[in-house]
């Protein structure tokens, strides 16, 4: 029996830098690891130094003759650039190199888009595709005009580019309006959470960094976690109940990375969002990535623009149990740290109480007596809130427990009067 195997194509990759300090080649290594992803290898790389990048070529003319003669020399079926490139640039480089040329947009897009398993996933990759392909319309030449057809026409018909333009941007409304509906079902979901007073905390960090293995961890999850840059693209959530009792919903949001494309932080904001409207932010940093403090520095970044900037967080230093994970590590920027192995779970208890921590303190302490008439209150409490203790007494049920501040008046209004009402636990 004959196997075969898909070929996978060969790429050379190319840069800019444009300073001393701008960590061009690490950046290439990302890229060469987001090939991989999405299917090609790597068989060379090129840079060049420049103030500014070329706004025809990207490269200066010379480099961009290197770049064919490398191109040759390894038998790569195309070239990936380190940015995004425009139009003209695009144009440009593939008259000059006569192979596919490609930007770390298209890539990032390409490994989305095979990814995306929900339909709300598939819609907001189509939507970013859709508008990356609609700024790049206008670098395609007249050949793509028609003739038009019927009496009394002359010359050139509507342009094939403009019929492209206009199917593009309806298809662009539909999927608006789509994701317009997705986003309606979600704040329905985050209204429902807040109405049940669930406090929830969301999982974010660079991509790759074992977000979903650690939700799979703590919740058995059962979601995909692969070694590769954005295995998995849909949130999910699920609910995870503390050893001391309180209930907490965990998100696992898709994975930040350098030079994200526009396009795609527009069209993932809702998911995005899961974080913005959640009550603790999980940072999740891989310490065996030699970059990990430019990955921390990139998810704070993304995190400032979605405007999240008022959450305690967690820096879950992840993938401890490999061979080489340095022993002291630091993140200024967060209010608590702690080392675990997403894998083996080493660790993971340390990080549960601190998360039941938080939660305490966002609630207030409660010690009351109940008429047995009021198990429905006790009943409530202990829905909502951390019972710490329920004693049954010939006079009424009392109760000492940790609620929410919403609900403290209420659940005080209906208890008989307890001398250490509202006063904090010894």
């Amino acid at each position: 029996m004959i196997e075969t195997e898909e070929k996978r194509e060969r790429v050379v990759l190319f840069a800019v830098s444009t300073r001393p300090d701008d960590d061009t080649e690490a950046s290439l290594d990302e890229l060469a690891e987001l090939c991989d992803t999405a299917g090609a290898d790597a068989a060379g790389r090129l840079v060049q130094n420049l103030e500014t990048a070329s706004p025809a070529t990207y490269l200066g003319k010379g480099k961009v003759e290197e770049l064919k003669a490398l191109v040759l020399a390894s038998g790569a079926d195309g070239v990936v650039c380190d940015d995004e490139l425009t139009p003209a640039q695009l144009r440009n480089l593939e008259d000059a190199l006569e192979v596919k040329v490609m930007d770390r947009t298209m890539v990032i897009l390409d490994i989305f888009a095979a990814h995306a398993v929900t339909s709300e996933g598939k819609i907001q990759v189509e939507l970013a595709q859709l508008r990356y392909r609609a700024i790049r319309l206008s670098g395609f030449r007249d050949y793509l005009s028609r003739q038009g057809g019927g009496i009394g026409t002359r010359g050139p018909g509507e342009k094939k580019l403009e019929v492209d333009r206009r199917r593009i941007h309806e298809r662009i409304g539909q999927l608006k309006s789509e994701l317009r509906e997705v986003e309606r079902h979600r704040e329905v979901t985050r209204r429902q959470r807040k109405k049940d007073y669930a406090l929830s905390a969301a999982i974010v960090g660079y991509t790759n960094a074992g977000k979903s293995t650690l939700l799979n961890t703590l919740t058995g999850a059962g979601v995909l976690a692969e070694n590769k840059l954005f295995a998995t693209l849909d949130p999910t959530t699920r609910s995870l109940r503390l050893p001391g009792g309180q209930n907490v919903l965990l998100t696992d949001t898709v994975g930040f990375i350098r030079k994200l494309p526009h396009n795609l932080v527009e069209a993932f904001r809702s998911t995005l969002e899961e974080a913005k409207y959640s009550d603790i932010i999980i940072h999740v940093a891989d310490v065996t990535n030699p970059r990990v403090e430019l990955e921390m520095q990139v998810v704070y970044e993304t995190l400032r623009d979605l405007g999240i900037g008022d959450r305690p967080v967690i820096t879950v230093f992840n993938k401890t149990d490999r061979p080489g994970a340095p022993m002291v590590i630091k993140d200024l920027r967060a209010d608590y740290t702690v080392r675990l192995s997403a894998k083996t779970g080493e660790g993971v208890p340390e990080l549960l109480d601190i998360l039941a921590m938080i939660i305490r303190d966002r609630r207030v302490y409660l010690e009351e007596r109940y008429d047995y008439r009021e198990a429905g209150t006790v009943g409530r409490i202990r829905k909502y809130g951390q019972m710490l203790s329920e004693e049954y007494r010939d006079d009424g049920i009392y109760v000492k427990a940790y609620v929410p501040a919403e609900l403290f008046g209420e659940f005080l209004a209906h208890g008989l009067g307890n001398d250490s009402r509202g006063k904090e636990e010894n």
